[in-house]
């Protein structure tokens, strides 16, 4: 909507300036047709037309403005409504697989991961999506008060990420974050057959109104649910998966021998 509101701006007063596409894609650099996608919303407008199109048509300032509603958004669609409820939560129970989980997370590790998308991302989004994990991070130590656990699978510690060295830092990471009073880091290794973790990943809300949340995601999609049947149903999934997690000090001496193997 906002590709679409802001190309309908450039054509609304390149018409009023009586300037053709063609004049108007020249001074930029771009073909009639690449202009005419952006003025149809179909492509979003760059920074470069913005800036040719505010200074041709007289818009003073205008429509470069637009700019800043044109950035992508820091995360997903389907991860909107679990972050809100995350940012509010009072405790956050957390079981990854394959994955370090987002709020754990280095910089470098999140690079990797988001930068290799499939289909790929663009430049600017990728930026903008490694900053919106760094700021949830921040959330660990500015909400002492806020109770964070997270139960990790064996996998996603030896899971190649950016490579051995990028690894090694996330590895130490965890260990830096499992210090403080508020965080609790669990290892499920993977030698202890079948266990109920092996359905997926899962993480469980509860905010300061004691609302309960409990939140799924896969292969592009994400589902918040509030049915008490559904929350209850994981949540005696996720108190199996912490049973048969090591304990704090057993996880952590688990991390520092992974991160040593590297």
């Amino acid at each position: 909507m906002a590709w679409r509101y802001c190309g309908n701006q450039i054509k609304l007063w390149r018409t009023q300036a009586g300037i053709s596409r063609e004049e108007l894609g020249k001074e930029a650099g771009y073909e009639y047709e690449s202009v005419k996608s952006m003025e149809q919303g179909r492509r979003k407008p760059q920074l470069r037309l913005l800036e040719v199109a505010d200074q041709m048509c007289g818009a003073r300032g205008l429509l470069l403005a637009a700019q800043d509603y044109l950035k992508p958004d820091k995360f997903p669609a389907r991860m909107q409504e679990f972050l809100q409820a995350e940012a509010e939560a009072i405790s956050v129970h957390s079981y990854q697989t394959l994955l370090i989980p987002g709020l754990l997370q280095t910089e470098d590790y999140a690079r990797a991961l988001i930068g290799n998308r499939c289909p790929p991302l663009d430049d600017e989004t990728i930026e903008e999506r490694v900053a919106g994990r760094l700021e949830r991070q921040e959330g660990l130590r500015l909400r002492p008060a806020a109770l964070f656990s997270f139960v990790i699978y064996e996998a996603a510690l030896r899971t190649m990420v950016g490579g051995a060295e990028v690894m090694k830092r996330q590895l130490h990471q965890l260990l830096e974050f499992g210090e403080l009073r508020n965080v609790s880091i669990q290892v499920l290794p993977a030698d202890g057959g079948v266990n109920p973790g092996l359905g997926g990943p899962l993480v469980l809300l509860e905010t300061a109104e004691h609302e309960r949340y409990a939140y799924v995601e896969g292969q592009e999609t994400g589902a918040l649910h509030t049915a008490p049947e559904k929350i209850s149903l994981l949540s005696q999934r996720h108190g199996m998966i912490r049973m048969q997690a090591l304990s704090l000090e057993e996880s952590a001496r688990f991390i520092s021998k992974v991160a040593e193997e590297l």
